[in-house]
């Protein structure tokens, strides 16, 4: 018998991982064009890498026209965002808010990362009025002189109920990275196991 493969047969092929990184972005377009965007992306702990969540701001461009046989949508300024690299230590305050620990960062003084391009500084606080919801500001002023920049947005009630949930899940990956099973050898613990077993059975 012929077992060989008809050579019209397609041979299997090895599935291939794609590479990619998780991320979540919100939208908030509003009538006045003053409205923003913000996306977050998770980087895992590696190596000597401690983890994090880049946090990327963009400000509305243009208020969009739904109406009509052919509808635009607004645009938003993602050639001029504000990055903000979130820590382990970010994170923790940010949640804390979320979780109404304190109603603010730092008690409204709120964080400052300094590098060697920018100064910024982001204020997170829970408010009630005019809405309710919690209003995250960032403010980044750059070394060399060039223009200040500024971006605003508001996380509604059940936005903020998500967010706490999902930063507070990925936390374990932001300090110690992806788990990964590390061959090891257990012969030592079985034989030990064993003879307590058969020590009991006697």
């Amino acid at each position: 018998m012929d077992t060989q493969r008809p050579a019209t047969e397609p041979k299997e092929e090895t599935p291939q991982l794609t590479a990619y990184r998780p991320r979540f972005v919100l939208y908030h377009a509003n009538p006045k064009g003053t409205g923003s965007a913000i996306k977050l992306e998770l980087h895992p702990a590696h190596d000597r890498t401690d983890g994090s969540i880049m946090m990327t701001l963009v400000n509305q461009m243009t208020i969009g026209n739904r109406m009509g046989p052919n509808p635009t949508y607004p645009r938003f300024d993602w050639e001029n965002p504000i990055r903000v690299k979130l820590d382990f230590n970010d994170l923790c305050q940010i949640l804390q808010v979320f979780r109404g620990e304190c109603e603010s960062i730092a008690e409204g003084k709120g964080l400052y990362h300094t590098t060697s391009t920018a100064t910024t500084k982001i204020l997170f606080r829970h408010i009630i009025d005019p809405v309710a919801g919690y209003s995250l500001e960032v403010y980044r002023t750059p070394r060399n002189g060039g223009e200040d920049q500024r971006s605003r947005f508001l996380f509604s009630p059940a936005e903020a109920c998500g967010l706490t949930e999902a930063i507070a899940d990925v936390m374990g990956i932001v300090a110690f990275g992806i788990p990964v099973v590390i061959p090891h050898d257990t012969s030592d613990y079985v034989a030990q196991e064993r003879a307590a077993r058969n020590a009991a059975a006697a």
